[in-house]
């Protein structure tokens, strides 16, 4: 079946889910994050498995469905847990809910991911606001046939990461009182963790974070001229900086230890939001 052609039936049934409501921004919660969808005002939730053609997550932490509802003023569709290149799904497949967002009419994404911090002036705990990516691997969402009704076959990166919505991310977070890092984000495929050497590689190369998500949906959001905004929330040291090894549970407890804050910081940026870019 043509891919717009899925992506129709996936548009389909979600709206017929919702009724009546328009979500504005679509919102995807990484790991340890998931339970600030529980703060959506009068929710439809909607299971993964039930939206045709639609990926099933598979990672801990991640419940695998949608909340779509009412968060600081505005119509939120959330997704608690993301799909990764590692879980076997292809690029494509990586990307889905984000064109299945955009058949929605949403023109807005914020991204949320946990990550490995690269930068040793940095600590576990802080939240970074994303700048810019990098992406050396060599497969990409948007390789193949190029979906003319999305986007144009070539596209504009430089501004992956709307550069108002940064600025607003962090007059936000100076009014309340939070500290944020601004950097560069560079993805590996995983699901193993970088090896030191990679993390060296990745410092030398400008990152200050390391991860296994985010990147394919901010492409695929920038092939449809979407206007994103991700926060890292920096797990753990990654590898090599400490001289101890890396795991989930880590990645996970430090989530939780910070999830205050950063869902304090995420519903002031939706807050905020401009209508402009809605």
């Amino acid at each position: 079946m043509d891919l717009m052609d899925k992506l129709a039936q996936s548009e389909a049934y979600i709206r017929s889910k919702l009724g009546g409501l328009k979500p504005q921004i679509g919102l995807i919660l990484g790991s340890g994050l998931g339970e600030m969808a529980d703060s959506i005002e009068n929710p439809v939730v909607i299971d993964y498995h039930d939206i045709p053609h639609f990926p099933v997550s598979t990672v801990p932490g991640h419940k695998g469905r949608l909340v779509i509802g009412e968060l600081e003023g505005k119509t939120v569709l959330c997704m608690q847990g993301r799909f990764h290149y590692y879980e076997g799904y292809s690029m494509d497949e990586v990307v889905y809910p984000i064109r299945t967002m955009k058949m929605l009419g949403i023109n807005s994404l914020f991204l949320t991911n946990a990550a490995g911090c690269v930068n040793t002036a940095w600590k576990p705990g802080d939240l970074m606001l994303i700048t810019d990516h990098i992406k050396l691997i060599a497969d990409n969402p948007l390789r193949g046939r190029n979906p003319d009704a999305l986007g144009d076959r070539f596209f504009d990166m430089t501004q992956a990461y709307d550069k108002d919505l940064v600025s607003i991310a962090s007059k936000a977070a100076d009014d309340l009182g939070i500290e944020v890092r601004k950097g560069v984000y560079m993805l590996f495929t995983g699901p193993s963790f970088e090896t030191a050497a990679e993390v060296r590689f990745a410092r030398l190369a400008g990152a200050d974070a390391v991860g296994m998500s985010t990147v394919p949906e901010a492409i695929a959001a920038s092939h449809m001229r979407m206007h994103t905004i991700g926060i890292s929330c920096l797990t753990n040291m990654a590898a090599g900086i400490l001289d101890q090894p890396l795991n989930h549970e880590e990645v996970l407890e430090t989530g939780e230890r910070v999830k205050k804050t950063f869902s304090a910081l995420v519903r002031e940026i939706i807050r905020r939001w401009p209508e402009e870019k809605l």
